[in-house]
């Protein structure tokens, strides 16, 4: 029964992946986009089946930068990713592929308006520090903001645990002092 359930699991992931919504050239196919109509600032995938390079690059005036495609299967699919450029305006922007010999056209059709359940996709890289916080320091920073911190001697509480740790180290010296006399001289 495990493995009907796997075998299903696959066999509808292949299907979404194969039904997805995809852009496809004008001249019956060789690139695709997914998906198909992205909005300014849309991260998109290409495709570009039966090409007889291992890399190819697929260069439009909508995507952030050219596109590194690389061979995704043994079936000779090259695949890469990029983002619309999120000042790009509405329109259709011509993308071009070299495999080979052959030069691969597509289009790529960006629209002006993100549908109201689409997020924005989160930024490639950091574009700011992170506030870590002041750890065990924001107690001293706050008081020295308004108040100066005071430092204070230590109270009988602490006294007493340094000496009784203090005790716990002897003890564990002298212990190892003996055990190793006892070893060296048997």
């Amino acid at each position: 029964m495990g493995s009907l359930k796997v075998t299903l699991c696959a066999g509808a992931a292949l299907a979404a992946a194969l039904c997805a919504p995809a852009a496809y050239a004008a001249d019956g196919g060789g690139v695709s986009v997914t998906p198909s109509s992205p909005a300014p600032g849309t991260d998109v995938t290409l495709r570009v089946p039966d090409c007889t390079e291992k890399t190819a690059v697929a260069v439009s005036a909508a995507f952030e930068t050219d596109v590194r495609l690389g061979l995704a299967t043994e079936d000779g699919v090259l695949v890469g990713s990029s983002r619309v450029r999120s000042t790009v305006r509405a329109g259709a922007y011509a993308v071009q592929v070299r495999c080979g010999d052959h030069a691969r056209n597509g289009t790529i059709t960006v629209h002006e308006k993100r549908h109201p359940d689409t997020r924005p996709s989160a930024p490639a890289s950091p574009v700011a520090p992170v506030d870590a916080g002041g750890g065990g320091t924001a107690r001293l920073a706050a008081a020295g903001s308004g108040e100066q911190a005071r430092s204070q001697p230590p109270g009988t509480a602490h006294t007493v645990t340094g000496l009784v740790l203090a005790g716990i180290a002897a003890v564990a010296v002298a212990l190892r002092g003996v055990r190793s006399r006892s070893s060296g001289t048997g």
